[in-house]
């Protein structure tokens, strides 16, 4: 089954992810549509995201199952899709929507240095997830709303964060507590103890989205050159099987496997920042090769039948830090190789749209 088929049916199937209740899993979804409909132009895409978001967002822009107070960070992902849909159809509810979400982020509890909690309930704590959840976001809002002052909190909250949870080499640890309080951090540097691939693809797509809308001036500058290491780091790690294992840094641990949904989000990245010129001329090719041999091994070696049905396989449910239903998440390499692997979760779906749009683009302009 072509992959465009595989989208197309999955999203007809598609149920929003928590009971119609506004998150962040229905956000990667809508912003892959969102990126198959600006790569294509097919109706199709654009009809997939209305059908989904419209029973959430009211008239007057509150947001089904949304609740200000919870401070969650990830429920601002998907407010993305609302500033598309006000580009593509001027509904003013739309907008209205952001406008709460903005709202959170204007309320949001922040570390002392400047960094968003990534939630209420995971108090001083910064996870690399978190700033895709919410800065992407918080550049777009501020460009469609004219609010700039936005923008360089959004840089400096990227800063920070870069500083908090680096380990060198291009590579970056899943989560930060400033308060030391929780037993996965590390008493000195307040950081978690392993490189998490997924948590590695919310960042790198976060750095990538931003910039990909941001002038190259000397506000950006230090971060594009981090963006590039990044980029750099996960083509030189990239397996021979075109997929990235599960703890990106430790390749060769019992039992780490190649992971879908961090694979997708790093092709993504990858073809998106060659493709906008994200990158030195001289490491293009490489960052281009590492890409398109990402996404073809998603097509050729991820999407499989089950039962007659075509799926996406090899995605890590869910994982995190600190305690989560009845359990501790300690952070550990060994810890996020026992987390539950199942298919069509959304995000890996949501990442794999998003890296199929790039590829498609590259072909396109390869071709011309």
């Amino acid at each position: 089954m072509k992959p465009t088929d595989y989208f197309d049916q999955f999203c007809t199937r598609y149920q929003a992810y928590k009971n119609g209740n506004w998150c962040y899993e229905d956000g990667c979804i809508y912003r892959g549509l969102e990126l198959l409909f600006e790569a294509t132009g097919e109706q199709r895409w654009l009809d997939h995201i209305l059908r989904l978001i419209d029973p959430q967002v009211s008239p007057d822009g509150s947001l089904a199952g949304y609740t200000q107070e919870e401070f969650n960070i990830d429920n601002v992902l998907p407010g993305r899709a609302l500033i598309f849909l006000d580009r593509q159809t001027g509904d003013p509810r739309y907008m209205a929507a952001a406008r709460r979400l903005i709202a959170q982020l204007d309320a949001h509890p922040r570390i002392p240095a400047g960094n968003y909690w990534h939630k209420k309930r995971y108090p001083s704590q910064v996870w690399l997830d978190g700033l895709y959840m919410g800065l992407p976001f918080q550049v777009e809002y501020a460009l469609r709303s004219g609010e700039t002052p936005r923008i360089a909190d959004a840089l400096q909250q990227l800063a920070t964060a870069l500083a908090l949870t680096q380990v060198g080499n291009g590579l970056y640890v899943h989560g930060y507590d400033d308060s030391r309080a929780e037993k996965w951090a590390d008493q000195l540097t307040g950081k978690s103890p392993a490189v998490w691939s997924r948590a590695v693809g919310w960042l790198i797509m976060a750095l990538v989205d931003i910039l990909a809308v941001l002038p190259a001036d000397q506000a950006t500058a230090t971060l594009r050159k981090q963006t590039r290491a990044v980029l750099l780091a996960l083509a030189e790690r990239q397996q021979q099987s075109g997929l990235w294992p599960q703890v990106l840094d430790a390749p060769d641990l019992a039992g780490n496997y190649d992971e879908t949904s961090a694979s997708a989000m790093f092709a993504y990245a990858l073809l998106r920042a060659e493709r906008l010129d994200l990158v030195a001329p001289e490491e293009a090719s490489k960052i281009r090769a590492s890409g398109q041999k990402a996404a073809e091994a998603l097509v050729d070696t991820r999407l499989v039948e089950e039962n007659g049905e075509t799926r996406l396989v090899g995605i890590c449910q869910v994982a995190g830090l600190g305690p989560f239903n009845g359990r501790y998440r300690d952070g550990s390499p060994a810890y996020y190789l026992v987390e539950e692997v199942v298919a069509d979760d959304a995000k890996g779906v949501g990442p794999f749209m998003m890296a199929y749009a790039e590829a498609t683009l590259a072909i396109r302009a390869k071709a011309a």
